[in-house]
Parts: structure tokens; sequence; C-alpha cells
């Protein structure tokens, strides 16, 4: 992921990232030769706890795109998502702010799909251990191991589960047959350690049900 800043002074990524389901105990990958990489750092925890809004008809599910405010880790504050390309999509952040209240700045990008009120949907708590996979340009990637537990805000049910993520950082392949590469050798040591597919494509899916 690259970070730069947009003419609406909102920061502005492209995530690239695969999502993996994985048991309570199961232990972490033994990485093995992963091309680009010649370092893995020891895991950070970060605390994690994120508010998602839509409104009350879903018109930003409905259109592929999330809404949240997150305290916590390195990139806190208001994220807008944008609908999925393949492995990717579109972040814009913005600060926190001094209260809850969204953002004007927030609304304003909002409104290309909808100008309706938002009301809260979902709360998604992570304790978010995360490992950065470095060679010889920079940061390769993110594989961060997550212990979530995330509420229906409108239906008050609770969930709890452990995913793994891997994402792209500023110095991955930046063409499909390295980054297919190098997924396929994370991929060789996630699916040995136990881990699978993730049957859902996000925690604010998974959180509601979906």
């Amino acid at each position: 992921m690259t970070t730069e800043p947009s003419a609406d002074g909102a920061s502005r990524s492209f995530e690239v990232e695969r999502k993996y389901d994985v048991d309570t105990s199961t232990p972490l990958p033994v990485w093995g030769a992963i091309p680009g990489v010649d370092a893995v750092t020891s895991g950070e925890l970060r605390e994690l706890d994120a508010r998602y809004f839509d409104t009350h008809d879903a018109a930003l599910s409905q259109s592929g795109v999330a809404l949240r405010r997150r305290t916590g880790g390195p990139d806190e504050g208001w994220h807008i998502k944008g609908p999925r390309e393949g492995d990717g999509r579109l972040e814009l952040g913005w600060p926190l702010g001094d209260d809850e209240t969204i953002p004007d700045a927030v609304t304003a990008v909002l409104a290309r799909w909808t100008t309706a009120p938002l009301t809260p949907l979902a709360r998604i708590v992570n304790s978010r251990t995360a490992y950065l996979f470095t060679g010889p340009a920079g940061i390769v990637a993110e594989f961060v191991d997550d212990q979530v537990r995330a509420t229906d805000l409108r239906s008050g049910t609770a969930r709890v589960w452990r995913e793994w993520e891997m994402e792209l950082g500023p110095a991955a392949p930046a063409d499909d047959a390295g980054r297919d590469e190098f997924f396929a050798a994370v991929e060789v040591a996630i699916f040995a350690a136990g881990g699978r597919h993730a049957a859902s494509g996000s925690k604010l899916a998974r959180a509601l049900g979906v």
C-alpha cells in the first residue's frame, strides 16, 4: 500500500490484500523463501476499535463502499473504502477530529453514493499483531493476525473470530506476475499452517452475518 495526500485533504491509498480464515489455536505460519523478502519483524500489538456507518437502506453497502471511524494503530481516523477491484480497493482517510461527528469532507465524498442520514451499523474491536515483510527496497508486505470481536449494532448480534491478512506494501512487486509469485509463496506457508481462503470478503460483512 502506498499512501499519498489528495486534493480534498484526504490521504489516498490503494490496498491490495488477501484474507484467510484461521482457527483460534492455529499456529502462525513458518515462512520459507518468499520472493523479495529477506526479513520478517517481530510482532507489534495494535488495539483497534472501529465503528461503521450506513444509511437505513444500506446504500453504501449496496455500492460496495464502507465508512468507518477507527481508533488505534498507525492509521487511525475516518476511512472510506471504495468498491473492491480484484484483490484491492481504494481507501481515503481523514483525521479523527475533536468528536465523533462525521467530518464535512467525508460527507462530501460520500455524496457520490448517498446523501441520506448515516447511523451506526457495526462495531469491530480487533486485537491485531502486525508483522512487516521487508526487502532491499523497503516494506514488501504486512501480515496481520487478527483476533476480532464484532457487534451488529442493529440486531445486537455478537460474533468472534480470528483471521489473517497479507497486504502488499510500497516495495511489493508492481506487476501482476510478481504479485502472483509473491502470494503463491505466501499461501504455501499459510495453508501448511492450517489457514484457508476467507469465506467473507470483509470484517464488516462478517460482523453483519453476510
